[in-house]
């Protein structure tokens, strides 16, 4: 249908010279814009998108930063010190909080940069015509004048006007609310683009969905200046909500804070009244508030979460919804489409067979007793294909029908009947000039075809025979009839009112992707049952299944038995059977439900529009970014660009890594807090005690403390056993008994180390300034030793240094060392941060205490694996 477009050349499009409408005459639609004009146009009128929420500016991005907690704290104590004739404190405090708020908005711009590009994968994209052939471009690349191609499944891209369409419907409840899709039809005059809704109108608004048949239609306005986009232009000012997760990490924070604030008025009460220095007390306040936050938590969310997304669209997997990152790793069922997912989708025809005779599809010619099989397969595909199969068959027209004895030559379609639900046939009509009769051919599944052939319960039971022999080598089987048409007569409503004589069987074969089989066993390795969904015949279900190694393959459940079955037999029978033939996309559903009733957590795939609310029922949806429609993309929790099965299971590893790497940052975050947490408190027991943290070396350790839980832990490797273990529970909080009672432990371990170090220099007898050098340098170490055992908790220290390389480690450790050296060699700072300089001793001191503060996990980490 859409090489007709020549066929409406005499009439003429009007020309203007705005973006309101389409710029030349319909003689040239064949061949489209040009992609000179259709960049000049680009330039001229913009991308096609819809208004984004405005951009915040540098200021206002710090003023954000700037609210929170830990940054006030910082303010306040940098008051305190200039009120208390110590400019220089202040100075070093209000120093790091411009170094905070600059690493806060480079982390913010790292995050948005990522999500950008993220939308950038995800936009719609448009089938139109540039230079006379058909190219699929993004969404915001359409311009006025653009001839597009529309089919069932499709988001119209821009306002447009239809030139031509077959049986065209279109959803347009985003701008009506009418749930019921309008028919739509070619435009016949040069009126002006009315408004949305209404029954046979031309007008296609952006935004809105092809639901059925397919078109050609002339872009009119794009962007801002479309319907959609002039409603869009209300949401610019409206903030982006937070996540759920993120929003649970808020509360989280809130309730620390709140802890922290009422333990921070305890610490000045109790500074203040036994030591009479109420200025230091609040500073020994502000220090314990400090010390208590976790202000990493939403900083550890936000970055993992937008650049994990962005990582695993780099392997062709689009996390559209960034808590399905956390879901991934609770998947224990993975419901997927055979063809194009597991197979490659790139058919080839290996060999027909008519009654009781078969040829094997060569290079050499075709026997006479074969030909018109193959004339009639091919005549039962349509002129322009675009699904595989389709293209096999022209592919077989290009090998044996050339020049004359092309069968579409003299013959012109009259109509197509397509496939349906009840029905898994087409039929193409066609008239042969100054001949009496159509020519009718139809191709499709076996027991379709039987069905239009009227076949008797013998015939019946033979053909299925000849199917399951065809399909045991896990070929595709389809059946091709025939029939006459009186083309003085009507055309039947349906294709039943044709007399269909059956020609044979045509064998397609699809090869398995690579990779599958092994993707498949890793799924097995852990955890995760791999089912298989086709609408192919139960023996090339089965075969396929075989190569690629599916568990229970040996039995099968056809859609036919499925809608028979009630939900409690589903149930019990989906627990052993992984192969699933003769379905069709609104049985995913119920297969969904039938997973969740025995506590399944399913990922399911789709690509047509009637997989949309499977894919929204699902826990997790996964759509396919190659072949797949736009409702389908929308209604998904991921899109697999590449629609290969590897890359979902691919997709499942990082989404697992991520989550550990998550957990890792915030056990190494809680671990460090209570520490440093401890230190503020423990002088206040001895009357005399010299405090060891203030808020300028508290600000310090949060210089190695943010960077080490949004860059190290963000970019570890993915432990390569993550896939041998079994999926997490769904609901499973982030930190589960175990997690939370070893970050405590690490923390207090860490502590008795360091209030070790700590008393034994005040027993010692040393000074205020050197009992604080101690303490602190073996803190600032006693931090780098959690980041190097949370790393991994299977593999030791000394494994992950050599084994699993992280670039940003060896940064971060250089720049805690660095920034140690020239605290305590610059006179001037150690006076600022009230320190001595350590000698040989107390540095081997202060590493070995670190050391012995985490050497427990260690060990627990060697007895453990």
């Amino acid at each position: 249908m859409f090489a007709d477009v020549n066929d409406y050349a005499a009439q003429d499009l009007p020309d203007a010279s705005d973006a309101g409408q389409s710029l030349r005459p319909l003689s040239e639609l064949h061949v489209g814009l040009r992609a000179d004009e259709a960049l000049r146009r680009l330039r001229e009128f913009g991308p096609n998108e819809l208004p984004t929420a405005k951009k915040r500016s540098l200021i206002r991005q710090a003023w954000d930063v700037l609210h929170e907690p830990m940054l006030l704290l910082l303010v306040a104590a940098g008051s305190i010190n200039f009120v208390l004739s110590e400019p220089l404190d202040g100075t070093i405090l209000l120093s790091f909080v411009i170094v905070v708020v600059g690493i806060s908005i480079y982390q913010e711009h790292k995050s948005e940069n990522a999500l950008a590009a993220l939308r950038d994968l995800s936009a719609p994209r448009a089938l139109v015509i540039r230079d006379g052939e058909t190219v699929r471009i993004a969404g915001k690349d359409v311009v006025v004048g653009d001839v597009v191609l529309l089919s069932e499944g499709d988001r119209v891209p821009a306002d447009s006007v239809v030139i031509e369409c077959e049986n065209l419907g279109v959803d347009e409840s985003a701008l009506t609310g009418e749930s019921v899709p309008v028919r739509k039809s070619r435009r016949l005059n040069d009126s002006a683009m009315g408004a949305p809704g209404g029954d046979g109108t031309p007008w296609l608004f952006s935004g809105t969905l092809v639901v059925r048949g397919h078109g050609i239609a002339v872009v009119e306005t794009t962007g801002s200046r479309t319907e959609i986009g002039r409603i869009g232009t209300v949401l610019r000012s409206i903030e982006r909500q937070r996540t759920p997760m993120q929003t649970e990490v808020d509360r989280l924070v809130r309730v620390v804070a709140a802890i922290g604030t009422c333990v921070a008025l305890i610490v000045v009460a109790t500074y203040g009244f036994v030591r009479g220095q109420w200025l230091d007390a609040l500073l020994a306040g502000i220090a314990t508030a400090m010390a208590i936050l976790p202000e990493e938590f939403p900083v550890i969310l936000t970055v993992f979460l937008a650049v994990g997304a962005w990582r695993m669209s780099q392997r062709h997997v689009l996390a559209r919804h960034s808590p399905v990152i956390e879901t991934l790793g609770s998947a224990s069922v993975i419901c997927v489409d055979k063809t194009g997912t597991l197979t490659v989708n790139a058919m080839t025809v290996r060999v027909l067979s008519t009654g009781d005779r078969s040829v094997v599809v060569t290079d050499e010619s075709l026997p006479d007793e074969f030909r018109s099989l193959a004339i009639h397969s091919v005549l039962a595909s349509p002129s322009n294909p675009y699904d595989p199969m389709d293209k096999a068959f022209h592919a077989l027209r290009d090998r044996f029908f050339q020049g004359s004895e092309d069968p579409r030559r003299d013959l012109t379609l009259v109509r197509e009947y397509s496939l349906s639900e009840n029905l898994f046939a087409v039929s193409f009509v066609w008239r042969l000039t100054d001949e009496p009769n159509y020519v009718v051919a139809a191709k499709g599944a076996p027991e379709a075809i039987a069905e239009l052939c009227h076949f008797g319960a013998s015939e019946h039971e033979g053909l299925i025979r000849q199917v399951e022999t065809a399909t045991a080598d896990g070929c595709r089987v389809v059946a091709v009839a025939c029939a006459t048409h009186d083309s003085r007569k009507a055309l039947p409503a349906d294709q039943h009112g044709f007399a269909f004589e059956l020609l044979g069987l045509v064998s397609l074969h699809d090869p398995v992707r690579a990779g599958v089989g092994e993707a498949v066993a890793e799924c097995s390795r852990a955890g995760v049952r791999t089912v298989m969904i086709t609408g192919d015949y139960p023996g090339t279900a089965i075969a396929i299944a075989r190569e690629i190694g599916l568990d229970n393959c040996r039995d099968v459940i056809t859609g036919a038995e499925l809608a028979a079955m009630t939900e409690g037999e589903l149930a019990a029978r989906i627990q052993n059977v992984s192969v699933f033939a003769r379905m069709v996309p609104t049985q995913k559903l119920q297969l969904i439900k039938a997973l969740k009733a025995n506590g399944d957590i399913v990922a399911m795939t789709g690509d047509g529009v009637n997989d949309a609310p499977a894919l929204r029922a699902a826990d997790i949806g996964i759509a396919m970014g190659a072949r797949g429609t736009d409702v389908a993309r929308e209604a998904a929790d991921l899109v697999i660009t590449d629609d290969d099965f590897a890359s979902i299971v691919g997709g499942i590893r990082q989404g697992r890594g991520i989550f550990e790497n998550i957990r890792k940052a915030m056990v190494y975050v809680i671990a460090v807090h209570v520490p440093i947490v401890g230190m503020s408190i423990l002088p206040l027991l001895g009357v005399k005690w010299p405090l060891v943290l203030l808020p300028v070396q508290i600000a310090f350790l949060e210089l190695i403390i943010d960077p080490a839980c949004s860059i190290v832990f963000e970019a570890e490797p993915m432990d390569p056993r993550t896939m041998e273990r079994p999926s997490r529970a769904s609901g499973t909080s982030m930190f589960d008994r175990r997690v939370l009672t070893i970050a405590i432990l690490q923390g207090l371990s860490v502590l008795a180390a360091v209030g070790a170090v700590y008393i034994w220099t005040v027993i010692d007898g040393r000074s205020d300034q050197a009992v604080r050098s101690v303490t602190f340098a073996t803190l600032v170490f006693a931090n780098l030793q959690l980041i190097l055992v949370n790393r991994s908790w299977r593999l030791s220290v000394r494994r992950t240094l050599f084994e699993r390389r992280n670039p940003t480690l060896k940064w971060i450790v250089l720049l805690a060392v660095g920034l140690l050296t020239v605290l305590f060699t610059t006179p001037q700072l150690r006076t600022a941060f009230g320190l001595a300089p350590p000698s040989p001793r107390d540095v081997i001191v202060s590493l070995g205490a670190s050391f012995l503060g985490v050497a427990w996990f260690e060990v627990y980490k060697q007895r453990r694996s």
